[in-house]
C-alpha cells in the first residue's frame, strides 16, 4: 500500500479544495448510478473501492514504505499494523469461508499453489516495490493524490502482469504444490494456529520496537473527514473493507488483474491477436476480453481506489500535480512497475491479492508470498541508490 513518499504535512486547519472536491464527488454519483447497468454489486464494490482509497491515503498505509523502514531504521510501526490487519481480516474472513455463503452469495478465500513460481514471482515484486517506491494498491492511491511518477509505474506494471499472462507456459513445469490453506487441514483449530502465529509475530516486533532507540513522532490530532488517521484505524478498516468485497463479490479484495486486463484491451486495439494466446483465447481470460471493463470486479474497483483517493486528497486540500524526483527516479518507476507486474502474476497476485487477502483466507501461499517479498525488499532497498532514491 504503498511505499510511496506522499506529503503528509496536515494544516491544523485543512481547506478542501471545493472545485476538485465537486468534481470528483460528480464522477463518483455518475459512476455509481452508471454501474448499475452492470448489476447492483458493481456501485457497491465501486463504493468501497472508494473506501479503501480513503483508508489508504488518510493512513497513509504502506506496505513498501513500512518494509523499507524495518530494514533501514528497524521501525515495526508500518508492519505492526500490518499483523493487526491481518488478525482482523482472518476473524472477519474464517466464519464466512467455513460456512461457504452468505445470502445466497458463494463465498471463495484467495487460495493459489504453492509454487517455486510464486516464490520467484514474489521476490521479483520486492524488489520492484521498492523501485516503484509503492506496491499495488499503492500506485492506485498515489496516483488519485496527484503523483505522476506512479502513472509511469502503472503504466509499465500493466505491461509486466500482461507480457506474464503471455509467458505462463514457461513456468508451469516448475514444482508446486496443491492449494493449502489451514482452515481446510483443521478448520477453526487451524484459523487459532494462524492467530497464535501472528500474536508471535506481534509480540516479537513489539519487543523489538521497546529495543529500538527510534524517536516516535508526536501524535496528531486526529480528524475522521480530513485525516490523517492512525495506522491502527487503517489496518481496522482495510480489513472490514476486505470482508465487505468478500461478502459482495463472492472473493477478496484483489488490484493486479485490473492492470493485466487494461493493458491487454490497449493491446487488442493495437492489432495485438488474442486467438496467439492460450489463456487470452479461452475460458476466464477471453470472457473478461470480451466484455466491458466496467463489468470486471477488480478493474471497478481499482477506479473506485484512485477516485477515493482523491476525494480524501481535495477534503484535505493537498491535490497537487507531483512530478518525479528526477530521470534516474523515472527509469527506477519504469522497471519497478515491471518487475512487480511480472512478479504479481507469477505469484498468483500482489500485496493485496497473494498477501493480504492471501493470508486472511489462511492460505500458506500468502506466506511464502511475504517470506520471499521480504528477501526481494531487503535487495530492493539496495538497490534504490543506485537511482538516487532515499529511504
Amino acid at each position: 500500500m504503498s511505499g510511496v513518499e506522499i506529503s503528509l504535512s496536515r494544516s491544523s486547519q485543512p481547506r478542501p479544495q471545493r472545485l476538485g472536491l465537486l468534481l470528483i464527488v460528480a464522477i463518483a454519483v455518475a459512476m455509481t448510478l452508471g454501474l448499475t447497468m452492470f448489476g447492483w454489486r458493481q456501485s457497491v464494490l465501486f463504493l468501497i473501492g472508494g473506501l479503501f482509497g480513503i483508508s489508504l491515503y488518510q493512513a497513509s498505509f504502506g506496505f513498501a514504505s513500512a518494509y523499507r523502514r524495518l530494514f533501514v531504521y528497524r521501525d515495526v510501526n508500518g508492519v505492526l499494523a500490518q499483523v493487526l490487519m491481518l488478525a482482523v481480516a482472518t476473524l472477519l474472513f474464517v466464519p464466512f469461508l467455513i460456512s461457504g455463503s452468505f445470502l445466497g452469495q458463494p463465498l471463495e478465500g484467495a487460495v493459489a499453489p504453492v509454487a517455486l513460481q510464486a516464490a520467484i514471482g514474489a521476490f521479483l515484486f520486492g524488489i520492484g516495490m521498492q523501485l516503484g517506491s509503492g506496491c499495488a494498491c499503492g500506485t492506485l492511491y498515489t496516483i488519485g493524490g496527484g503523483s505522476s511518477g506512479m502513472v509511469l509505474t502503472l503504466v509499465t506494471f500493466g505491461i509486466g502482469s500482461f507480457w506474464a499472462s503471455l509467458t505462463g507456459g514457461l513456468w508451469a513445469t516448475l514444482p508446486k504444490l496443491y492449494p493449502i490453506t489451514f482452515v481446510g487441514l483443521w478448520g477453526w483449530a487451524g484459523a487459532a494456529i494462524q492467530l497464535a502465529v501472528l500474536g508471535l509475530i506481534a509480540f516479537g516486533l513489539w519487543q523489538g520496537r521497546k529495543a529500538t532507540s527510534i524517536a516516535q513522532p508526536a501524535s496528531p490530532a486526529y480528524s475522521l473527514l480530513y485525516g490523517p488517521w492512525s495506522l491502527v484505524w487503517g489496518a481496522i478498516a482495510l480489513a472490514v473493507l476486505n470482508w465487505l468485497t468478500l461478502l459482495i463479490a463472492g472473493r477478496p479484495w484483489g488490484v493486479t488483474w485490473g492492470f493485466t486486463l487494461w493493458t491487454a484491451k490497449i493491446a487488442q486495439l493495437l492489432g495485438w491477436n488474442p486467438a496467439t494466446s492460450p489463456f487470452w483465447s479461452q475460458g476466464f481470460g477471453a470472457e473478461a476480453l470480451g466484455n466491458s471493463v466496467f463489468a470486471d470486479v477488480t478493474s471497478v474497483m481499482n477506479f473506485g481506489v484512485i477516485l477515493g483517493a482523491a476525494l480524501a486528497a481535495t477534503l484535505a486540500g493537498r491535490m497537487a500535480f507531483k512530478p518525479p524526483q528526477s530521470k534516474l527516479a523515472v527509469v527506477a518507476a519504469l522497471l519497478g512497475g515491471l518487475m512487480m507486474g511480472y512478479g504479481a502474476r507469477l505469484a498468483f497476485g500482489c500485496n493485496v491479492g497473494a498477501y493480504f487477502a492471501g493470508i486472511a483466507s489462511t492460505s500458506l501461499h500468502g506466506w511464502l508470498w511475504i517470506g520471499f517479498a521480504l528477501v526481494g525488499t531487503g535487495l530492493g532497498v539496495k538497490v534504490r541508490s543506485w537511482f538516487g532514491l532515499s529511504n
